[in-house]
């Protein structure tokens, strides 16, 4: 049996990640922190589509917690292993440097990207030893163009993004790939509260992109044929940043 671990795998980009990666045979590990309803409704949605899915709740920004969750799980099914790890838990503080707070700037920081440490450590052992393994990181168009308001989440997304280049360069050998997909604007609870209709009128194909394009996306990355692309950073943004 084979196993993903999605985080933030409850709602939007992640739920859409989770439900795509349940239909080539993968057992998806859900992950939350607090909204058990929408988790169960994902594994619910998974089920009676004929996937197989489990919910694993830790919060990603707690290191302690996140390891106590996962070696759990490990020590749960100790013939199985996480083949396949696709990092998107994230969260949104938009505010213009000039007034951001403290919190909101490290909670940012804390969620986008120390999370990726937190949670991708514990998985390599595995992986390495196995020599095979997928890790799939959620950026942002902000980590690589940088948007006004978004000084927190542009440095976390473009620190995770440079993390994804380092770390594939480490465990390439062992038949691990690194690798990171940086969404553009996409319909989703993130993008809530957005100027739909006046941003679409900056994407060269006039529309937000859905949960289940990037879904689609990830899904490539975490399959044999993509066996050979490790490092790469793929934006996906209706032709806004090129």
């Amino acid at each position: 049996m084979k196993y993903a671990l999605v985080t933030g795998g409850s709602r939007g980009i992640g739920r859409a990640i989770s439900v795509r990666l349940a239909q080539p045979g993968y057992t998806v590990l859900i992950n939350y922190l607090s909204n058990e309803k929408a988790a169960q409704e994902t594994l619910s949605h998974i089920r009676e589509n004929g996937g197989e899915a489990e919910l694993l709740p830790f919060d990603v920004c707690d290191n302690q917690a996140t390891v106590a969750a996962l070696t759990q799980w490990q020590e749960g099914h100790p013939d199985d292993y996480i083949d396949v790890l696709v990092n998107n838990a994230g969260i949104r503080r938009d505010n213009l440097l000039v007034w951001m707070e403290e919190n909101d700037f490290e909670q940012v920081l804390r969620t986008n990207l120390f999370s990726f440490y937190n949670v991708t450590r514990p998985l390599l052992t595995q992986m390495i030893r196995h020599k095979h393994g997928r890790i799939v990181n959620v950026a942002s168009l902000s980590g690589i163009t940088g948007l006004p308001g978004q000084c927190n989440y542009a440095a976390a997304k473009g620190g995770m993004i440079a993390a994804t280049k380092a770390l594939a360069k480490e465990v390439a050998k062992k038949r691990v790939t690194v690798n990171a997909v940086a969404p553009g604007f996409i319909a989703s609870d993130m993008t809530d509260g957005l100027d739909e209709s006046t941003l679409r009128q900056t994407i060269p194909m006039n529309r937000f992109g859905t949960a289940e394009e990037v879904a689609a996306l990830v899904a490539f990355l975490v399959s044999e044929e993509a066996a050979y692309i490790t490092g790469e950073c793929i934006s996906i943004n209706g032709g806004l940043y090129t």
